[in-house]
């Protein structure tokens, strides 16, 4: 019991000293990534009502377009990683063996049940977070963009909050070589729900620069709107981004964001940027001796807010160059500067920038 205790007095004490770098005033932002998926199947409707109900700032819908147009929240263009479409429709996949989204309408993805993400091993189905959870349980089903918006300001309404939405066009290279065009029909969204200019409260990101400048300087003037935009960071061989080169698609060169003056030449069509957690501090840091690159510094500099992604509380997802998931936090809002974090576990970010806001009022 007294060894229970005196780690109890050393986490306090440990904290304490953690929130000293808080920047008194500022304000720091949790967005839940894929809804509360830490608890429950990403993009269900019930993980988007929980993450609402633990405080997070805005809600993250990854976005992909139907055979006949329409938006669903989802986070591949694939639906054989969540869903039970090799069993309802086997004979509907492509060559490369993947059911695409886009080749099935809202009606027969509806029909689908949705689960938490897998991979198959040996012909099982082997759960990617084994401790989350457990896959085919309850029921779940694919939603639209829409019906997310409507319960997000449902809960508004009946909540008197005003909770965020921060959508992502999933890959818009690959809807254009389809013959789709899922940002127009994002924007066209937006607007229907009342998401028209930098105050309303919407991020709108992207992998794709070349699609966030067309935003930008073509279809806002068209939309006759103009939201927030913000740039995510890949590194090129994720293949986050392809352009089509006579036919074929190779990979986007991500490498000049990442030079002296990229975070400028981002500025010039976006609000904010999205980097890997691993951009802003090096994989290779140790305890007491962090490697904390210039990317929060340059993009402040050129006026970008910073949210990088994705902090998780699984097995192996906690850097080893911090003792805990707070301390982490704690750096990269506080140390670091980021403006907000991209989290499946909005409840323990929230608790922590709760503590650490308590702390400031302390001292």
């Amino acid at each position: 019991m007294r060894k229970c205790l005196l780690g109890k007095y050393i986490g306090l004490i440990i904290f304490s000293c953690l929130v000293c770098f808080a920047i008194e005033g500022s304000e720091k932002i949790v967005i839940a990534h894929r809804g509360a998926s830490g608890y429950l199947p990403e993009h269900s409707l019930v993980a988007k009502a929980m993450a609402y109900a633990m405080g997070a700032d805005y809600i993250e819908q990854d976005l992909v377009m139907t055979k006949d147009d329409q938006i669903v929240v989802l986070h591949d263009l694939f639906l054989d990683r969540v869903t039970n479409v090799a069993e309802v429709y086997p004979d509907r996949n492509r060559e490369d063996g993947r059911y695409y989204v886009i080749d099935f309408t809202l009606s027969e993805i509806k029909r689908l049940e949705m689960t938490d993400g897998f991979k198959i091993e040996n012909g099982k189905h082997i759960p990617n977070f084994p401790q989350r959870f457990p896959l085919w349980k309850s029921s779940f089903q694919i939603h639209t963009f829409e019906e997310e918006i409507e319960l997000i300001q449902g809960l508004n309404k009946s909540m008197g909050k005003t909770i965020g939405i921060y959508p992502e066009i999933k890959s818009p290279w690959f809807h254009r070589h389809e013959g789709k065009d899922i940002s127009k029909t994002t924007l066209r969204i937006l607007k229907k729900y009342g998401y028209k200019t930098k105050s309303d409260l919407v991020f709108l990101q992207c992998f794709d620069p070349n699609e966030l400048k067309r935003i930008k300087r073509n279809l806002f003037t068209e939309s006759n709107m103009e939201v927030k935009l913000i740039q995510l960071l890949a590194k090129t061989e994720w293949n986050a981004t392809m352009i089509y080169q006579g036919g074929k698609a190779i990979p986007y060169n991500y490498d000049w964001m990442f030079k002296s003056g990229g975070m400028q030449k981002i500025s010039e069509y976006a609000d904010g940027i999205g980097p890997w957690m691993g951009m802003v501090v090096k994989k290779e840091s140790t305890r007491g001796a962090l490697v904390i690159t210039n990317i929060v510094k340059d993009a402040h500099n050129a006026g970008l807010q910073v949210h990088p992604y994705t902090f998780r509380l699984d097995h192996g997802r906690i850097p080893r160059y911090v003792s805990n998931f707070e301390e982490l936090l704690n750096i990269f809002y506080y140390q670091v500067g980021v403006d907000g974090i991209f989290t499946d576990f909005p409840d323990r970010v929230v608790d922590f920038l709760r503590e650490a806001k308590a702390q400031q009022k302390m001292q």
